[in-house]
């Protein structure tokens, strides 16, 4: 028989946690139903963890970790991709902790106190920093703040979506907004005709006829999956069937 890990027991309260916060919020779920879902004692819970708040924080610290080793890396590494290295990196740690931040989306005045919240501010602020860049001004900070949220708030209203169709989404929207693509992207032209937009700024009517380089990773990924139709992929990403066919890989569509 193979002995249980020494933390086993603590990752299984905080899994049952984490579920039972999701189905009743945390205000209305007590460390006796927990207890329960376990079939341990309410003591078992408190040696572990001796208040429910230290519940939230421990489920919220891998998320703050995460983001604190991603604001680190980008200011390590070249200043003309720190932008763009915390709003990828923002959006895929979004979607690693989704359930997370669902549960804190129900309870958001859960972080309004304590080190939890002060750190989460923190973190606010060194993403909005190296999002605006050296020598910001107001215009540009105030669309740093926005490119946070438009790459964390669809992660809890769009909770149907796939993660790579979310993520395509979600860095299309923050590109539109900040108006440019990172440093290694496609040349300006091709950049505006994968907005779907005309040289002169102007939409065209109809659906986009051409995929962000986002958007093209999720229809192959989805395609190769073999549980999406063309139709499907292209109603997902907000394109036509014949653009969706048009970026696929020519093996893949044999």
């Amino acid at each position: 028989m193979t002995a249980d890990a020494p933390d086993d027991t603590r990752t299984r309260i905080l899994r049952a946690a984490l579920d039972l916060f999701a189905e009743h919020g945390y205000q209305r779920t007590s460390l006796r139903q927990i207890a329960e879902r376990l079939r341990l004692t309410k003591a078992a819970i408190l040696y572990h963890f001796p208040a429910k708040e230290h519940l939230l924080t421990a489920l919220v610290e891998p998320l703050m970790a995460d983001l604190e080793a991603l604001l680190d890396a980008a200011e390590a590494g070249p200043a003309e991709r720190a932008r763009w290295t915390v709003l990828e990196g923002w959006v895929d740690t979004m979607l690693t902790h989704r359930r997370p931040l669902g549960m804190l989306f129900h309870d958001i005045a859960l972080i309004t106190r304590g080190d939890t919240f002060h750190r989460l501010m923190r973190i606010a602020m060194r993403a909005n920093d190296l999002i605006a860049g050296p020598d910001a001004g107001r215009r540009e900070r105030v669309r740093a703040v926005q490119a946070v949220a438009a790459c964390s708030d669809p992660i809890v209203f769009f909770t149907d979506v796939p993660d790579e169709v979310l993520r395509a989404d979600m860095l299309d929207g923050v590109r539109r907004l900040l108006d440019g693509a990172p440093p290694q992207g496609r040349p300006a032209g091709d950049a505006d005709a994968a907005m779907g937009d005309t040289p002169r700024g102007r939409r065209r009517p109809g659906r986009p006829r051409a995929m962000g380089p986002d958007q093209v990773t999720a229809a192959r990924r989805m395609y190769a999956e073999g549980r999406h139709s063309a139709d499907e992929i292209a109603a997902a990403l907000g394109v036509s069937r014949a653009t969706v066919y048009r970026h696929l890989d020519p093996a893949a569509t044999q």
